[in-house]
């Protein structure tokens, strides 16, 4: 099969012509496979999707327009009314985000100290010393006082967790810039519950140019190193 280790971009496959050799066209949106509610997902132009493959196999379609290079996964689950963002609430997101990326690594560290595999030896050595300390402050939802009292008052707990979230999603390429599809993971599965996301990203990209350097990121959620 010419196809079998031919990579195709997402909203692509793979097609052999009669001389049997491979090339990339665009998938068909109808073709692909059925999915259950839960797999739908909400585009850039409002519009739900049955599922990535649709998504990305209707953007490769318009490749070339405008529709095209506007379209993009904005995010998982079927399209509903978002709340516009306050700039009181956009000032108090830092404080949940950081809480709860911390929070996800104490999971991590948690489940590897019985089945290892979540986090490396160097990241488990980090978060243990963060493990160790954060008995006092449990996870769940506390109050935003409580929250900037905790960070003003243990800022270096939250350090490698910003940092770790920024490598996690710094992958294609590592090149310590965040692209829209780098970024995509985290925030196409948050907006349902965090209608602020876009607008936090939004304005992390400091200098306009549709990339978040590890700088930016790191002022955005007030880390100075």
């Amino acid at each position: 099969d010419p196809c079998r280790n031919f990579h195709c971009k997402r909203g692509k496959v793979c097609h052999a012509d009669k001389q049997g050799k491979p090339s990339c066209i665009c998938q068909d949106p109808a073709a692909c496979p059925s999915t259950k509610d839960y797999e739908h997902v909400c585009g850039t132009d409002n519009k739900t999707y049955d599922g990535t493959c649709q998504l990305f196999g209707t953007k490769c379609r318009l490749e070339g327009t405008k529709m095209g290079r506007q379209l993009h996964l904005d995010y998982m689950g079927s399209c509903k009314y978002i709340p516009h963002c306050t700039d009181y609430e956009v000032d108090q997101f830092p404080l949940r985000m950081r809480d709860w990326l911390k929070n996800i690594l104490m999971q991590y560290y948690e489940r590897d100290l019985d089945t290892s595999g979540f986090l490396t030896e160097k990241q488990r050595s980090k978060v243990k010393k963060i493990y160790q300390n954060d008995k006092r402050l449990m996870a769940g939802d506390h109050a935003v006082e409580l929250l900037l009292h905790d960070f003003e008052k243990n800022y270096h707990m939250y350090v490698y967790p910003v940092h770790w979230q920024f490598y996690q999603l710094d992958q294609h390429p590592v090149d310590r810039l965040l692209t829209h599809s780098e970024l995509a993971p985290l925030r196409a599965s948050l907006v349902p519950m965090e209608h602020c996301i876009t607008r936090f990203f939004q304005e992390c990209d400091g200098d306009q140019d549709k990339l978040i350097a590890l700088k930016e990121w790191c002022h955005c959620f007030g880390i100075k190193e």
